[in-house]
C-alpha cells in the first residue's frame, strides 16, 4: 500500500553571523551549509497496519509524513501509495489521505468550526449524506457540540485538537497520519482519541501512521514500530519485541507474613523491607519475573505481590542511548 524506497532529502539553509557587518556581507554573498533530513530510508506499509513512527527532535520524522502526504519532494528515492506518487498526484492523493500535525492548524482561525468542515467538504466533494453521517459521529465521539460554532482561535489546545482531528476525518481516508495528534489533550480526550483510531482501523481497514513523543499512544495503539534517528532508520519491528529487550529490570512489591524472615532470591536487589513489605528489583536477562515469584512463594507466606515494569519512556530513552541519538 505505501512504498517508501531509498528516500533522502536535503535542506539547504542560509546562513551567516550574528552583527550588522555580517548582514550586509549577506546581501553581497550568502553562505549556506546542507542538513540531511533523510538518508536513504526505506520501509514498506500494508493496508491496515497501525504504525507507530518515532524518534527525537530533528530526527526526520516530520520530514517523512510531509513527503508522504505529498507537500515536499525528496531529494532523491521513490514512493507511491495505493500507485500514486504523492507529489506528482496530488490532487487525487489527498483524497486518500487524512493528516494532522499536532503544530499546525487545517481550520480557518477567524471563523467558527463548523464553517471549515463546510469548506472542507467541498474541497473534498464529500456528498452531503456522507458528510452529515461523518459529522454526525465525529461531533458525537469528540464533543464539539458545545464549541462547534465557536471561531478557531477562542478555543483550547486540546479543543483545537479534537477538531483537527475530526476535519481530517470527514471525507473518509483510506490513510491517516497523525503527526503528534493527542498534544494538549486530557485523559479522557486522549483516551476518547485513541478508541476512535482503534476502530476506524478494525471497521473500515484504515491504515494509520502515528508520529508522537506520547508512548502511552504508541503502546496503546501499535503492534509495530519504526525508530529513526538522524535521519535513518535504527528499528523496524515489534513494539512488544523492542520492549522486552530493553525492559532488563522489574519491580517487584511483596506483602507477606511479617514474622517470617525475608527470603531474597538469586538475581534480585532488595530496594526496601519494611513491617512485611518488600520492594525488590529483578534482573530479567538472568531470571524470569516468574521464576523470582515461584522462589518467593515457596519460602515465604505472601499475602499479595504487585510487578512493575519500567516506564515505557525510560525504555525509549534507553534504545536513543544506545543508537547515539
Amino acid at each position: 500500500m505505501i512504498s517508501f524506497n531509498g528516500i533522502s532529502k536535503t535542506y539547504k539553509v542560509a546562513k551567516r553571523k550574528p552583527g550588522l557587518k555580517a548582514a550586509l556581507k549577506s546581501i553581497a554573498k550568502r553562505d549556506y551549509t546542507y542538513i540531511e533530513a533523510l538518508k536513504n530510508v526505506s520501509f514498506s506499509i500494508e493496508r491496515g497496519e497501525i504504525i507507530g513512527y518515532i524518534g527525537p527532535n530533528g530526527a526526520g520524522k516530520s520530514t517523512t509524513i510531509k513527503i508522504l502526504s505529498g507537500i515536499l519532494v525528496p531529494t532523491s528515492g521513490t514512493c507511491t501509495i495505493l500507485g500514486q506518487v504523492p507529489w506528482n498526484n496530488r490532487i487525487e492523493h489527498v483524497k486518500n489521505i487524512g493528516v494532522v500535525f499536532g503544530q499546525r492548524s487545517q481550520l480557518m482561525w477567524d471563523i467558527p468550526v463548523i464553517d471549515s468542515f463546510e469548506l472542507l467538504r467541498d474541497i473534498y466533494r464529500v456528498s452531503e449524506a456522507q458528510y452529515k453521517k461523518n459529522l454526525d459521529e465525529l461531533v458525537d465521539i469528540f464533543n464539539l457540540a458545545d464549541f462547534i460554532n465557536t471561531p478557531v482561535r477562542q478555543l483550547s489546545l486540546g479543543q483545537r485538537m479534537r477538531c483537527e482531528i475530526a476535519a481530517s476525518l470527514l471525507h473518509s481516508p483510506q490513510i491517516l497520519f497523525l503527526d503528534e495528534p493527542t498534544i494538549g489533550l486530557d485523559a479522557v480526550s486522549k483516551v476518547a482519541v485513541r478508541n476512535f483510531i482503534k476502530r476506524i482501523n478494525k471497521e473500515n481497514d484504515v491504515t494509520v501512521v502515528l508520529t508522537t513523543h506520547d508512548m502511552g499512544d504508541v503502546e496503546a495503539l501499535t503492534d509495530r514500530v519504526m525508530l529513526i534517528g538522524k535521519g535513518e532508520i535504527l528499528y523496524n519491528g515489534s513494539f512488544n519485541h523492542m520492549k522486552s529487550k530493553y525492559n532488563t529490570v522489574n519491580i517487584l512489591t511483596i506483602d507477606y507474613d511479617a514474622s517470617q524472615e525475608f527470603f531474597t532470591p538469586e538475581h534480585t536487589t532488595l530496594l526496601s523491607h519494611e513491617n512485611g513489605r518488600a520492594v525488590l528489583s529483578v534482573d530479567t536477562e538472568k531470571a524470569p519475573v516468574s521464576k523470582t515469584i515461584s522462589l518467593l512463594t515457596q519460602n515465604l507466606t505472601v499475602y499479595d505481590i504487585a510487578v512493575q515494569s519500567r516506564p515505557i519512556e525510560e525504555i525509549i530513552a534507553e534504545v536513543y542511548k544506545e543508537f547515539s541519538i
